[in-house]
């Protein structure tokens, strides 16, 4: 039988190019804008569809980067994922999006999975972590970026952020609007956010004058679980501010303020933290401290890029800074 599927040869003919210059245009890797558009452009009149197989044989790559993430639902992940994305894409690699589930041995199992070969790399952001989880990043035998912690101590690439910094961020603008009755919802104490947030909530209540500070610990980082420790706390005060550890908790938090016949902003300023797209949208839209899912995503992948190309490339650390973005839900501008 004679195949007539099209080969990369016809497409470098019909575009007038070298065929080292197709491959590369095709694959993303070196290549103009121009010489891509007319390339692909070629590729599309003739049906042709690259033979990924043939090539992850001839290179030993597979092409594709693994996204570790404990719930893939959550809209932060979400962001990073698409920015990750649009970062590996143009180089020709694919982005798996994986569960880790909740825990530290989970994720361990995963990142162990790697010696399969599944996948050239894999951008990891741990809910939680211990020195075994640390110890197999640390010995995987594919690139291992981590999103989330600061690990510059242990030899490992990580993007991080001052969580921390932030919530500080927030209790001082609810201060400078003159509440002083603030209660604080976070996620689990023994997870890299939930224990971060505390810190930062702790040391920014203690050089800021309050006349009442209070919290409640929710179950997860989720809307519900933030409906019901919301429910718990304002049950035990009357609050006229809530800093709440994530977005979906904040949602949470009006939902129970409203419950009681009170409003959002009027009777309680609510904050979160991530600055969500659900967030933005929400009414009221929510005042939260953007940790930069979008900028982290980038940096984690173009480190990754990095370290594909180079196993033996020294670790890289990078740190982006929050920034309190004010809406409706404080009073801020509609």
């Amino acid at each position: 039988m004679t195949s007539t599927r099209a080969t990369l040869l016809q497409v470098a003919e019909r575009a007038g190019v070298s065929l080292a210059s197709t491959s590369r245009a095709l694959h993303g890797t070196g290549a103009s804008p121009a010489m891509v558009e007319r390339v692909r452009a070629a590729a599309a009149e003739l049906g042709y569809s690259a033979d990924a197989i043939g090539r992850s044989l001839r290179l030993k790559k597979t092409f594709q980067v693994a996204f570790a993430v404990a719930d893939i639902g959550n809209p932060v992940y979400v962001e990073m994922m698409r920015a990750i994305h649009e970062v590996l894409a143009p180089h020709g690699y694919r982005v798996v999006v994986m569960s880790t589930g909740d825990t530290a041995t989970s994720t361990t199992e995963l990142v162990r999975s790697l010696n399969s070969g599944f996948v050239d790399g894999m951008i990891v952001s741990p809910l939680r972590t211990d020195d075994r989880l640390i110890r197999e990043i640390q010995q995987a035998p594919v690139p291992v970026v981590v999103i989330g912690r600061a690990l510059d101590d242990r030899g490992i690439s990580s993007v991080s952020t001052d969580s921390a910094g932030g919530i500080g961020a927030a209790v001082r603008h609810l201060h400078a609007l003159g509440r002083r009755r603030v209660g604080f919802l976070n996620g689990p104490l023994d997870t890299t956010p939930g224990a971060s947030r505390q810190r930062g909530f702790d040391a920014a209540t203690k050089t800021t004058a309050f006349d009442d500070v209070d919290q409640e610990i929710a179950g997860d980082f989720t809307v519900s679980a933030g409906l019901e420790a919301a429910r718990t706390l304002l049950a035990r005060g009357e609050f006229d501010a809530l800093v709440a550890a994530n977005d979906l908790l904040a949602i949470g938090a009006i939902r129970a303020v409203r419950e009681l016949g009170l409003s959002v902003p009027e009777d309680v300023a609510v904050t979160g933290m991530d600055d969500t797209e659900i967030g933005r949208v929400f009414q009221p839209s929510l005042t939260s401290v953007s940790l930069g899912s979008t900028e982290r995503g980038r940096a984690a992948a173009r480190i990754m890029l990095q370290l594909a190309e180079d196993l033996d490339h020294a670790a890289q650390q990078i740190t982006v800074g929050p920034e309190l973005m004010v809406r409706e839900s404080t009073g801020g501008a509609r």
